[in-house]
């Protein structure tokens, strides 16, 4: 193999350098060496296989790319200029070590299936991951919901609505909604991944080959659960990056609800919990400050998922079938969106493990007695009022009580309808005790959840265990 470009047969002149500066994708497409050698050396068996090479050949070839590996994984392979992409310097290299039968390497096979074979088993193995360290923050928030309390005794904390105090709630509880909203994310993760879970290697081009390819024999080498059904469709389709980036942006959009929740509870204002020193940082002017670094980058950093995938969608709206070069752009954010992501997570889970809750100021912001304001209504409903007019009732006494300035317990206290009996219920921690709904903040369905939670965790581990990922290293 020269080093020129492989299509170089077809063009009288060399290509301008600009061409080449603007179409390279090795600066951001190196990262799938080791998929690319996985896949190649899966080709190559499958030449073997159909007795396209012989096994002399196919060995040579499968030596050569190991080689190939070696060098990669001790950061000793060299690129030269003409390497268009991951897939050309491989295979020049494979060349250069093999001799004339390295150029049996391409046999049967296009770019457009090999990049879409390289692309799969990456995300395959990124998403996997990317799984497991959203279930470790999920476990994260479980151990500290634990640690909370789920019982009577529990701490607690205002729960908000339209970021008003609105009804205490358990921190235990407050701490287990994220960890179900990302348990969703967990879910998706893996349906993507067993979406995609297709072998694209064998669809050529766009329209297979006149060769005896197994593609079937493939599949299997490589640990796909199938084949490509069409090979327009397998070349061209992008469907499993849009869907990873979509999962990737959703759990963003998780993070920075967590990000904003902690930027809120560490300020002076909230108070409800403080940051331990190795997951904060300063200020280069102020003396004073410990800043939540991690919480506000968590935050941002979801704007850049969701570009990431609009960026996608944007560039695909438009393409005919099959392979088009617009479809290189699909690596640098599906890239940028793992590794952020990725980090994120374990910035993530290092924060809130580490972390110190406030439960003095949280008791105090949930104890004001205006937060019992529903549990009087419900009371007034036990005693046959209808709620829209114990709802109207007991927001009166709201109203004045703010007015006049006066205690909702002692304008209850002098209620008719009301009076001594239901004034208890404005007690601090009375309010987060009475919850008997299941799925809801207090300690008889808290107990049930727990279980729920810890269960559903590890289902939901044993099913990521369960993905066939092919081995990552070659």
């Amino acid at each position: 193999m020269t080093d020129q470009p492989l299509w170089h047969g077809r063009f009288e002149s060399a290509p301008a350098d600009s061409l080449m500066a603007f179409t390279e994708s090795l600066s951001f497409d190196k990262k799938l060496w080791r998929d690319d050698i996985t896949a190649s050396i899966a080709h190559v068996k499958g030449l073997a296989h159909s007795q396209i090479i012989n096994e002399t050949e196919s060995a040579a070839i499968i030596s050569a790319l190991e080689t190939v590996a070696s060098e990669f994984a001790s950061n000793k392979f060299e690129f030269v200029p003409t390497d268009e992409d991951i897939h050309t310097a491989i295979e020049r290299r494979v060349t250069q070590i093999a001799g004339d039968v390295g150029a049996k390497l391409h046999t049967g096979r296009s770019r457009n299936d090999q990049v879409a074979t390289a692309m799969r088993l990456w995300c395959k193995r990124e998403l996997a991951n990317i799984a497991k360290l959203t279930l470790d923050l999920c476990d994260v928030f479980t151990q500290r919901a634990a640690q909370a309390g789920w019982g009577s005794d529990g701490i607690y904390l205002p729960g908000y609505t339209h970021m008003q105090r609105a009804q205490p709630v358990l921190l235990a509880h407050h701490l287990a909604a994220h960890a179900w909203a990302m348990l969703r994310d967990v879910d998706r993760l893996t349906q993507t991944i067993e979406r995609l879970d297709v072998s694209p290697l064998g669809a050529g081009a766009l329209a297979g080959s006149s060769l005896p390819l197994d593609p079937d024999f493939v599949a299997k080498e490589l640990g796909f659960a199938a084949r490509f059904n069409n090979s327009l469709d397998a070349v061209s389709d992008r469907d499993f990056v849009a869907e990873a980036l979509f999962d990737l942006a959703l759990i963003g959009i998780h993070m920075s609800r967590v990000g904003e929740e902690w930027v809120l509870w560490t300020t002076q204002e909230f108070g409800f919990a403080v940051l331990d020193d190795a997951y904060s940082t300063g200020s280069s002017m102020l003396p004073q400050k410990k800043n939540a670094d991690i919480a506000e980058l968590a935050r941002g950093k979801s704007g850049r998922l969701i570009g990431n995938l609009t960026g996608l969608l944007a560039t695909l709206k438009g393409l005919p079938l099959s392979y088009n070069r617009d479809l290189q752009e699909d690596k640098e954010p599906l890239f940028d969106s793992v590794t952020q992501v990725a980090r994120g997570l374990q910035a993530l889970s290092g924060m809130i493990s580490t972390a110190k809750f406030n439960t003095d100021a949280m008791k105090l912001a949930a104890d004001s007695e205006l937060l019992g304001a529903t549990d009087l209504a419900e009371w007034l409903v036990t005693r046959g009022m209808p709620f829209r007019e114990a709802h109207a009732h007991v927001g009166a006494l709201v109203s004045r009580s703010i007015r006049e300035n006066v205690s909702l317990t002692q304008l209850v206290v002098a209620d008719p309808a009301l009076g001594p009996d239901s004034a208890s219920l404005l007690k601090p921690g009375v309010g987060v005790s009475r919850r008997i709904t299941k799925g809801g903040s207090g300690p008889v369905p808290g107990a049930v959840q727990a279980r729920e939670l810890s269960a559903a965790l590890t289902v939901m581990r044993t099913r990521v265990a369960a993905l066939i990922i092919f081995p990552p290293t070659p």
